[in-house]
C-alpha cells in the first residue's frame, strides 16, 4: 500500500496576520474621509477608517501594481501585433458568503482604485442582475433555489463579460431591484471603456464539469485578471444574516412596496426564527455546496473574524 504523500506546509498561498499585511501599505495616501468610508459601509458592516487604512488601502497599492503591469504588458503586445487600437480593461472578480460583506468591500475597494493615476475610471457590476426573473424561477420551482449557480442566467453574463473585456463600448447590463427582490424590467447600467471592473457576486469563482471531449466551456472566472474571496466562519455568518435581516426588518421591509413587507410585523421571536430558518435551508446549503468551494480559486482570501475586521490574508503565490 503506497503511504500517502505528506502535504503539510504545502500552499499555494502566503499568509500575513493583520499586521504584517498592514505594514505593506507602505507610504500609500489615505485618500477616503471618515465620512466617506461610513457612506460607503453596507447595513450591517460598518467599516472603520483603520480597516480601510490596515487592509484596503495595502490591497489597491498591490492591485495598482498588478493594473500597471497589465497595462504594460497590453501596450506592448499591442506592438507585437502591430499596433492594433482598442482598450481592455483590467477585471477583479469577489465572491463570498451572504452577509459577508462583499457590496461593502467591492465599494471601497471600488472608491480607492479609482484614486490611483493610471486607472482612475473604475466600475462595479453586481451579478444579482443576471439572476433570472422570479417569474422564470417559479415556472422552473427554482424560487427557494435563488443565489445557486442554476439561478443565474450564466450565458448573459457571459456576453456582458466577454464585451467589456473585448474593449466594446456602452456595454449594458440589468439591475436587480433589492426592493422587490427582482430583476428590473426596464432599469439597465452601461459601461464604457473602464479601467478596471470590480465583479462582485455570490459564485463568481464557480466551475462547472469540464466536458469529456474537451470542448471550450467558457466560465465567469475566465475573464477575471485578479479575484479576491471574503472569507469567514459559517456560524459567523448566520450571525450576520440573522443581524442583518432584524435591521432589514426595522429598514426595507416597512416599505409596503417591499417583497418582504410581510415580515415587517415579526416578533423579535419570530423574526429570529424565519432569518435562522432561511440561513439554514438555503444560504447555508449554497455556501457549503457553492460558495465555500471556491475560495481557494481565488487569488487573494480575506478571512475576517467576529466583528467584521480582517484578521488575515492570503495571497496566491506567483
Amino acid at each position: 500500500m503506497s503511504k500517502k504523500p505528506d502535504t503539510s506546509g504545502l500552499s499555494p498561498f502566503r499568509s500575513f496576520s493583520r499586521e504584517k499585511w498592514a505594514k505593506l501599505r507602505a507610504d500609500t495616501p489615505m485618500t477616503l474621509s471618515e465620512e466617506e468610508v461610513a457612506d460607503l459601509s453596507g447595513l450591517s458592516v460598518q467599516v472603520s477608517l483603520d480597516e480601510v487604512a490596515e487592509i484596503y488601502l495595502p490591497l489597491s497599492r498591490l492591485l495598482s501594481l498588478y493594473v500597471e503591469a497589465s497595462q504594460d504588458l497590453f501596450r506592448d503586445t499591442q506592438k507585437f501585433l502591430g499596433g492594433l487600437s482598442g482598450k481592455v480593461p483590467y477585471i477583479i472578480g469577489m465572491g463570498g458568503s451572504v452577509a459577508v460583506g462583499k457590496s461593502t468591500t467591492a465599494r471601497i475597494l471600488r472608491k480607492l482604485l479609482a484614486r490611483w493615476p493610471n486607472h482612475p475610471k473604475v466600475d462595479l457590476l453586481t451579478t444579482d442582475g443576471f439572476l433570472q426573473p422570479n417569474a422564470v424561477l417559479e415556472e422552473r420551482g427554482l424560487m427557494n433555489r435563488k443565489g445557486f449557480p442554476e439561478s443565474y442566467n450564466v450565458s448573459h453574463l457571459l456576453r456582458v463579460l466577454s464585451d467589456i473585456k473585448a474593449g466594446h463600448r456602452y456595454v449594458e447590463a440589468p439591475v436587480y431591484s433589492h426592493l422587490h427582490y427582482d430583476v428590473s424590467p426596464v432599469e439597465t447600467v452601461r459601461f464604457d471603456q473602464p479601467d478596471i471592473l470590480i465583479v462582485e457576486g455570490i459564485n463568481v469563482l464557480q466551475v462547472g464539469t469540464p466536458p469529456a471531449d474537451g470542448e471550450a466551456v467558457p466560465f465567469v472566472s475566465d475573464f477575471f485578471d485578479f479575484s479576491v474571496y471574503i472569507d469567514a466562519r459559517a456560524e459567523i455568518l448566520r450571525e450576520w444574516y440573522v443581524e442583518r435581516f432584524f435591521r432589514l426588518r426595522e429598514t426595507a421591509f416597512q416599505d409596503p412596496e417591499s417583497y418582504f413587507h410581510r415580515y415587517a410585523s415579526l416578533t423579535d421571536k419570530e423574526t429570529h426564527k424565519t432569518a435562522n430558518q432561511i440561513w439554514d435551508t438555503i444560504n447555508l446549503v449554497n455556501l457549503r455546496e457553492n460558495v465555500q468551494p471556491t475560495r481557494h480559486r481565488a487569488d487573494l482570501i480575506l478571512h475576517k473574524g467576529v466583528d467584521h475586521e480582517v484578521e488575515e490574508v492570503f495571497l496566491r503565490k506567483l
